[in-house]
């Protein structure tokens, strides 16, 4: 059994445990975390020996081979790069980091190492993705030429007053928490990742007045500062001539409470990925259907990230989210905030 250390107790820690039971093939030995009494409630809720109250320490432990880190993002990329220095495997919850130049150093420092490392993006291993990714790379859709990304939420900034809405600890809003996913999930279908340009508009409206706060728990009001996006849109051209819209919410006054998906479509057929939907128009019936009725395998029927991450430390399954395909995700949402700040359209050399 592969012997997993998760750094980070929050909300999002426990899908490290239940990924890791579900594999069959590694188990949860070490957990760390700042906040004493959370670390040992965590530990002693998913029956975990090991308890370290600094990521440091748990990096340092020689029989933990691989591990999860779930941390305020600004953690990111020093977590994983002592992980990996260590030789210790490393999924990171995502993002992938606060900057393009962080995520390069950390992609360095995996290469460096020959240990695996990947981002874990959850979404792309829903079965609806995974169903239409199968259709494209099959060429059903016929030539992709525009993809529309969006999660709008009316009232759902994560908890004011913690890091989520601070710039110095988040990196940045409602972008950089759910956009990545949906951006992310858009090009990993289409299978097109080298993007062209980008022109980005961010703004912040509501969480800088106390409003807007619908989930990931309660906040805290003599907390932190809210500095972040909570709207932001994006147009990206692919270099393939493809062009992708991105709308991204965590409030807006609108009639629906959340709404999200990943649109993609097709010169012989469109679909979306959620619930893995495809639609084309029949020439014979002349006359638009969906064509639900498909089956195809799934790459990756376990759905599940930390499966994924498991089975190719053990050389048995490739990895979903590869480097470059992260490192391009986040240069993408680099320049969506730079163009923002600039009012002008950003190049991707």
């Amino acid at each position: 059994m592969l012997k997993f250390g998760i750094i980070g107790a929050g909300m999002i820690a426990p899908s490290g445990v239940e990924g890791a039971a579900k594999s069959g093939i590694a188990e949860v030995v070490a957990v760390a975390d700042i906040h004493p009494g959370r670390l040992s409630a965590f530990a002693a809720k998913h029956g975990i020996p090991k308890t370290y109250p600094k990521a440091e320490d748990l990096i340092r432990d020689k029989g933990i081979e691989a591990v999860y880190i779930a941390v305020p993002n600004a953690f990111h990329a020093p977590y994983a790069i002592a992980a990996l220095e260590a030789d210790k495997h490393v999924i990171l919850d995502k993002p992938f980091a606060t900057s393009y130049e962080e995520a390069v150093k950390v992609v360095e420092a995996a290469r460096k190492s020959g240990k695996v490392f990947t981002v874990g993006m959850n979404q792309r291993f829903t079965e609806g993705a995974q169903k239409v990714r199968v259709l494209v790379e099959r060429g059903y859709l016929g030539e992709i030429y525009r993809m529309r990304a969006f999660w709008r939420r009316r009232w759902g900034a994560p908890r004011l007053g913690t890091w989520f809405g601070n710039r110095k600890l988040s990196g940045g809003g409602c972008f950089l928490d759910v956009g990545v996913h949906m951006l992310d999930l858009a090009l990993y279908i289409a299978g097109d990742f080298d993007a062209e340009s980008v022109t980005g508009a961010v703004y912040t409206k509501f969480g800088n007045r106390g409003l807007g706060e619908g989930s990931w728990g309660a906040s805290q009001p003599e907390g932190m500062p809210f500095d972040v996006d909570d709207c932001a849109l994006a147009f990206i051209r692919m270099k393939s001539g493809a062009a992708v819209q991105v709308e991204i919410s965590w409030a807006a006054l609108q009639k629906e409470d959340n709404s999200y998906n990943v649109e993609i479509f097709g010169t012989e057929a469109g679909a979306q990925a959620y619930p893995g939907e495809v639609y084309r128009f029949d020439r014979d019936l002349g006359a638009h259907v969906e064509a639900g009725s498909l089956r195809v395998p799934l790459k990756y029927p376990h759905a599940n990230r930390f499966v994924n991450f498991f089975r190719a430390i053990l050389g048995e399954e490739e990895l979903c989210v590869t480097h470059e395909q992260a490192l391009k995700v986040q240069r993408i949402i680099d320049a969506v905030y730079e163009s923002s700040a600039a009012h002008r359209e950003v190049r991707i050399s």
